[in-house]
């Protein structure tokens, strides 16, 4: 269970923290890189300067080696017809709530592949790894991230996703399983998804590529952590496991939401962002359940989704929210990074001396 590329950043553990774009904050990297894994940021949904401003934030609370991590999708073209069917469904539920939904739907999210200005920012602020996720960049801005010394990271939810990472050049990949919270970070949302759990889908990846491998998906503690390494995983990272400590920016409804019974019961849904991913069950959810197909779109879809959020938690229903989580979500616990980080890693000691 020895980690090639935890001692290559520096790291003092093999346990770091998932990107979480919309709830990782700079506090919350910082404690985990001062607690000795590596902490992140999940970059997707802001612009170079606010990808700027949050990784010179980290830094100033202390983050040592930090994950900056972008959304790579495909930019889709917008059908306006079928972005009018979805308003117009959606509207009762605005109504609910004395609001009326957008107009028009905007691509809210720009995509990493799309925009040079972040590539550009990177190689001045140089975060020690900058990760990918819904598919890869272009071959000259991952030899630009290269030259400037930094880590590249991408996930891969099946071998064909892997065997692309192994190609471009990538130093790691994240292995993403089914269990994992949020969105799926699947290359082609209309291929087909083989929904492989991680420990399956690590095996599967390790045998064909010596490249570092992280686990994520389902793991919640240190035991979970000691399994997935003894799998073969090189590292292993955490997201739901952080979501109710006090450094992420979840709101009050989300909070409330992972500490009910919704924990138990984590599925995906693509009618909130356009994409699939797994979240708590909720009225919008519920909504959603057989529109999946009818969205327009990621992420245009998410401009209503967000507008809708708005609204009803104007009104204090916090239902509507894109509460993602994993499927270990009933396990997370409201515990400070810094103590978190602490069990994590005696928690994953004592089960490794209980294994050798």
């Amino acid at each position: 269970m020895q980690s090639i590329l935890a001692p290559r950043l520096g790291l003092k553990t093999p346990i770091i923290q998932a990107p979480m774009a919309g709830v990782s904050t700079p506090a919350l990297a910082a404690e985990v890189c001062k607690a000795g894994g590596m902490g992140a940021l999940g970059l997707g949904s802001v612009d170079a300067e606010g990808g700027r401003k949050a990784i010179r934030a980290a830094r100033d609370l202390g983050a040592t080696c930090l994950n900056a991590n972008f959304f790579c999708h495909h930019p889709e073209q917008l059908a306006a017809d079928k972005a009018a069917r979805w308003c117009a469904a959606l509207a009762p539920e605005f109504a609910r709530f004395e609001a009326t939904p957008p107009n028009e739907l905007r691509e809210i999210y720009l995509s990493f592949v799309a925009d040079p200005e972040r590539p550009a920012m990177l190689l001045q602020e140089r975060p020690e790894v900058v990760s990918f996720h819904f598919g890869l960049p272009s071959a000259s801005v991952i030899a630009a991230l290269k030259e400037a010394g930094i880590t590249l990271l991408a996930s891969a939810t099946n071998v064909a996703e892997a065997q692309a990472c192994v190609s471009a050049g990538m130093d790691g990949i994240v292995v993403q399983g089914i269990e994992a919270g949020g969105h799926r970070g699947i290359f082609d949302p209309l291929a087909p998804d083989e929904a492989l759990p991680t420990l399956d889908l690590l095996a599967r990846i390790k045998s064909r590529t010596d490249l570092p491998l992280i686990a994520a998906g389902g793991l919640m503690d240190g035991v979970d952590c000691a399994r997935a390494l003894q799998a073969g995983a090189d590292m292993v990272q955490l997201g739901t496991a952080f979501v109710l400590c006090p450094e992420t920016s979840a709101d009050e409804g989300y909070r409330a939401a992972m500490a009910s019974d919704a924990a138990n019961h984590t599925g995906f849904t693509s009618a909130i962002s356009g994409r699939p991913a797994r979240a708590l069950p909720n009225a919008f959810t519920a909504w959603g359940e057989d529109r999946q197909d009818d969205s327009p779109g990621y992420p245009h879809t998410y401009d209503a989704g967000k507008a809708l959020h708005a609204a009803a938690k104007a009104k204090g229903d916090h239902s509507y929210g894109a509460h993602w989580a994993g499927s270990g979500a009933a396990r997370a616990q409201s515990l400070p990074a810094a103590e978190l980080m602490a069990q994590l890693i005696a928690q994953l000691a004592a089960e490794i001396r209980a294994r050798t």
